[in-house]
């Protein structure tokens, strides 16, 4: 039996078709495969993420940036000194990528402007800090990325 051309331009077909359906099969059914989001309530997150870039914008638009410096004693964050420090409230997240176990949170409790982290809290390396505040029932937010 001879196959002609329009045959085997068939049979590839059949044969490519079957290749990349047994890849999805294979893909979709292994238990080894992870196929979970990233968080667990994903599109919950996905709606708080607008009041993240509405804060990160008041923070811009108010001129209300902050500073965050290295110093010996651990990582200095430094408020805006034309605010009334006493009526800010908010949390500092430190975010370690390489170690889910070395994440935390700190309440923000200020007696002047400026929060110290100890030294003792953070490990040398990479850290993510999200700092949200607000002031006078305005939300505030800074991200950034440091090196320890």
């Amino acid at each position: 039996m001879k196959i002609n051309w329009g045959t085997a331009i068939v049979l590839s077909f059949v044969g490519f078709i079957t290749f990349i359906l047994f890849f999805v099969i294979r893909m979709s059914t292994d238990n080894r495969v992870n196929h979970d989001l990233v968080t667990e309530d994903y599109y919950k997150a996905e709606l708080g993420y607008q009041r993240e870039i509405d804060g990160e914008n008041n923070a811009k638009d108010n001129g209300f940036q902050l500073s965050v410096k290295k110093i010996d004693e651990g990582l200095l964050i430094i408020f805006p000194k034309a605010l009334e420090y006493k009526n800010i409230e908010g949390t500092v997240s430190l975010y370690r990528p390489s170690n889910k176990k070395l994440d935390f949170d700190l309440a923000i409790m200020l007696s002047d402007a400026r929060l110290l982290i100890p030294d003792h809290r953070l490990l040398d390396g990479r850290w993510n800090i999200k700092i949200s505040w607000e002031f006078e029932n305005e939300a505030y937010l800074h991200k950034e990325q440091i090196t320890y």
